[in-house]
């Protein structure tokens, strides 16, 4: 992967490079802003049978149900206890709503193309890689997601996705 997967044809500045950086175990990670919708306090969850583990539950959001992934779980990083700061960043990824919970929301900021190495060619045990690269920034490093690959589940087969859990709900 190169530069250029992070540039787009219309470079007016409206936000294709603005990126939303989160704290998870200690280190920062960024998703690009267009996916995100809001940004919530954590609160109360409903648990879901048969779903992978770092599904936490659903929560409803003024009557719209969303799943919850729990970054931290997914990451495969120990478990914490939520605090004041742990948040729900709300994303919309193909019309469905997602909320990641994370330790704490850093900053929204502007990561130009020029300033991503490609992405360190290391996959998850399930071969997806979750990092897209790494933007280098004054403060330090914020590690690019690749949002599609986050919500995806390891084996399809054995587990339901949080995309899946919402789809279900609305044919019910």
């Amino acid at each position: 992967m190169s530069n250029e997967d992070f540039e787009t044809d219309d470079d007016t500045g409206n936000g294709e490079h603005t990126f939303l950086t989160f704290q998870v175990g200690g280190e920062e990670y960024a998703v690009p802003v267009a996916y995100v919708t809001e940004i919530v306090r954590l609160q109360k969850s409903f648990a879901i049978p048969d779903v992978p583990s770092y599904v936490r539950g659903v929560i409803n959001l003024r009557g719209k149900v969303i799943p919850l992934v729990d970054v931290r779980s997914r990451f495969g990083l120990p478990d914490a206890a939520y605090t004041d700061r742990t948040v729900v960043v709300v994303l919309e990824v193909s019309d469905t709503p997602t909320g990641l919970v994370v330790d704490a929301v850093s900053e929204v900021a502007e990561i130009l193309p020029e300033q991503v190495e490609s992405r360190v060619q290391v996959a998850s045990a399930s071969g997806r890689r979750m990092v897209k690269g790494m933007g280098k920034r004054a403060n330090g490093v914020s590690f690019l997601l690749d949002v599609d690959a986050l919500l995806a589940t390891d084996t399809a087969a054995e587990e339901a996705s949080p995309r899946m859990i919402e789809a279900e709900g609305r044919g019910a």
